[in-house]
């Protein structure tokens, strides 16, 4: 199926080309049905509700098609999905570990690491996606996209999974790093062109270029742009960039320091010579404040604010810049305040927004300020816009972190993690090929996911290996030629995962679907180990009748190759205990039918002759088929070689032969004679009686033959019998 824009094609088509015609004039009309869990429908055919009443006789079945309007993850995306994946299933383990050791182990040291590289698993992967697409120009989602992902999880670590120990420590530096190495500026390509200048300071760039080096802690641009400065016409610029720039090069930063206390001190004591400085920029003549280009007194009055943490003056940098709430969020926490807390920068942030709003169109930026203001909630839902996969990995280590409410919503059943992890299991579904990793997310989630998973596991296509050739032929669509090894190899990951997340009950379903797909086709031996594999023992007698229908059908030939393939399985089934005896039964019989066939090719008419009157003996014949196995007799009958039945068998035969005619005059001829008059071809009862008298003549016969040879008195010997087939 494709989707463009909510326009939905099916595949196969339900109405065929050229056929709209003839299908409107059928008095039918095309129907569908939206899941209440997805964006997937259910079209089908139904009657036009103004269209005449029209009789059918029976019951008419109407095909089903399932579309959905969501886009199949591609390749490259698939790819991510699966990576990803197994971040997902490493921290479940951790979490249903948590479950058995108790809360406190949830919050343990260990447990926090294990998180934290889990985090950064997760933004390496987002990371390595973006590099991949951004040289990619036909990808499903842009480079673009997953450098959103990568941003918003950089984000999300740093402000609440930061390494252990350091959750109250000041953010402010690890801010800073964040949004220099995801939202670069000044550009390189600025730099480049300054420093290729013999008089930097001329250039319209120049002092806008300084300011935003300072304002994002670039103390190295900055303190080499200071460095041009030293044959500026002014002297007291030169003299004050000199001053400057150790001050830059020097401004503390936590990680060197081993405890808060001696970053704090050594903070307030730069702060004290920023100061000294500012007190010598105001005593530079106001005559002198100027080059004939810019003054420069103004601009480099506006770096010592940044330095001082001048809010005002950082704000105003910023839009005049054009810097975003971002950069002036972050350039508090290293300037204004520079031992603001994780918890104090909410307070921060909404006094920033105020006059520098985030952009309420770029998804990005809202999830972005939804982190900054602590409101980890708001923040999944415009993950969830941006992307269902961000939503739900954020959401899972959210709670793992007991950020979000792990409280069940009445009216949805779920809480706000199993929502978001459940959502992107939905859109998971839209690639059929993805239901592993789909029942991995839902079984994450409660009853509500558990029974979501068992829906998924009992649709998934056996037929999964010939999706991919629809393109090559037509008949490979119909399912022609489907390899059952792909049919088992796709049932056995089914039952595989069933295993995993115990549950028999829908692996017992899919055995028996499993089943009845082997049957059609006609891979009778696996159709019976499933049949038996579910418990389903009506199913296993539908597939021995099946086989036993081929014989009806192809002859005996191709019947003893079928039963080949589901006699290994008679020894095994009569071994288990819970079988039901009726079934095998019918499955010993069609062993040992099989085996009398193949000792007739063989022209072992003795032990064929034996095998006969044993079915009668050991009572495993179907009365059904007595009628059959008669007719068989009569061969045997008329051998002109030895007497290949003892006395005693032939009157088995002849007792068995008066019941069928004699029941059949009674009006139980459907019982026993319904098989023999579908191998004959005909119509009812009166021909299968005509074949069945000449078997009658044969035993006449036969009888004479015995009485002129005295074979009167012999019994029929005893003999074991074994599977030839």
């Amino acid at each position: 199926m494709s989707s463009t824009n909510h326009h939905l094609n099916l595949f196969p088509p339900l109405i065929q080309a050229g056929h709209a015609e003839q299908f409107i004039q059928s008095g039918k009309t095309i129907s569908f049905a939206q899941s209440p869990l997805n964006q997937s429908h259910a079209v089908f055919p139904s009657a036009r509700q103004d269209a005449p009443s029209i009789k059918y006789s029976g019951v008419e079945e109407q095909p089903i098609f399932f579309a959905s309007s969501e886009t199949s993850p591609s390749s490259e995306r698939r790819l991510f999905i699966g990576d990803t994946s197994i971040i997902f299933a490493a921290l479940q383990n951790l979490t249903n570990t948590a479950q058995n050791r108790g809360q406190d182990w949830l919050q343990s040291q260990e447990t926090h690491n294990v998180i934290r590289k889990l985090t950064l698993d997760y933004i390496n992967f987002a990371r390595e996606c973006w590099i991949h697409t951004s040289s990619q120009d036909s990808s499903q989602f842009s480079g673009d996209h997953y450098r959103s992902l990568y941003t918003c999880l950089s984000l999300f670590a740093v402000l609440y999974v930061p390494e252990y120990g350091y959750e109250d420590a000041p953010v402010g530096d690890d801010l800073m790093e964040w949004l220099n190495v995801h939202f670069i500026e000044p550009s390189t390509e600025e730099g480049d062109h300054l420093s290729s200048l013999d008089h930097p300071w001329e250039d319209d760039t120049f002092w806008p270029y300084l300011v935003r080096v300072t304002l994002r802690g670039l103390s190295k641009a900055a303190t080499f742009f200071l460095g041009t400065l030293s044959t500026h016409p002014s002297d007291n610029l030169r003299r004050l960039a000199q001053q400057l720039s150790p001050l830059l090069q020097s401004q503390p930063h936590l990680q060197s320091f081993e405890a808060e206390r001696d970053f704090a001190y050594a903070s307030h004591r730069w702060k004290d010579k920023v100061q000294a400085l500012r007190l010598e920029l105001d005593n530079v003549p106001e005559i002198d404040r100027h080059d004939g280009t810019e003054n420069w007194w103004d601009r480099l009055s506006d770096i010592v604010g940044v330095l001082e943490g001048r809010n005002e003056v950082i704000r105003r940098v910023c839009e005049d810049l054009g810097a975003d709430w971002r950069e002036a969020s972050v350039s508090w926490g290293v300037f204004t305040d520079v031992r603001l807390r994780r918890q104090d920068l909410p307070e921060v942030v909404s006094q920033v927004v105020e006059d520098m709003p985030p952009d309420p169109t770029n998804l990005e930026d809202m999830v972005h300020a939804a982190l900054f203001s602590g409101d980890p909630a708001k923040a999944l839902s415009h993950a969830a816009l941006l992307d269902p996969w961000l939503a739900a990995h954020m959401a899972d280590l959210m709670q793992s972190l007991s950020l979000i409410e792990k409280e069940t919503n009445e009216d949805s059943g779920l809480n706000i993690r199993d929502f978001y992890v459940l959502s992107y299991s939905q859109y998971l579904h839209a690639d059929p090929a993805l239901w592993r990793i789909t029942v991995a997310y839902m079984f994450s989630c409660g009853e509500t996911g558990v029974r979501s998973a068992d829906e998924v596991l009992m649709h998934v296509s056996l037929r999964l290996s010939s999706v991919g050739t629809i393109a090559h032929s037509q008949e490979e669509t119909n399912g022609a030629n489907m390899k059952s090894g792909d049919l088992a190899g796709v049932v056995k990951d089914i039952n595989a995962t069933c295993y995993e997340y115990q549950r028999e009950e829908v692996r017992r379903t899919i055995c028996r679907i499993a089943a009845q797909s082997f049957v059609q086709g006609k891979e009778y031996g696996l159709a019976l180990s499933y049949a038996s594999s579910a418990e389903d023992w009506p199913g296993l007698g539908r597939v021995v009748d099946r086989v036993l229908q081929e014989y009806i059908s192809a002859g005996p030939e191709q019947f003893t190759r079928y039963v080949a393939g589901i006699a290994p399985s008679l020894q095994a089934l009569r071994m288990q205990s819970g079988a039901q005896g009726i079934f095998i039964h019918r499955l010993m019989f069609a062993v040992r039918y099989a085996e009398f066939h193949q000792r007739l090719s063989n022209r072992d008419l003795q032990d064929a002759a034996w095998d006969l009157i044993s079915m009668f003996q050991d009572g495993i014949a179907p009365k059904s088929w007595w009628g059959v196995l008669l007719c068989d007799a009569q061969q045997l009958l008329q051998y002109d070689g030895t007497l290949l039945f003892p006395y005693a068998s032939a009157c088995i035969l002849l007792q068995h032969l008066e019941e069928v005619i004699t029941r059949t005059d009674q009006g139980s001829g459907d019982e026993y004679l319904r098989v023999l008059i579908s191998k004959l071809g005909c119509s009812g009862t009166t021909e299968a009686l005509h074949a069945l008298q000449g078997v009658r003549l044969a035993l006449a016969k036969y009888f004479a033959r015995c009485t002129m040879i005295g074979t009167g008195e012999k019994q029929v010997a005893e003999r074991k019998f074994g599977a030839v087939v």
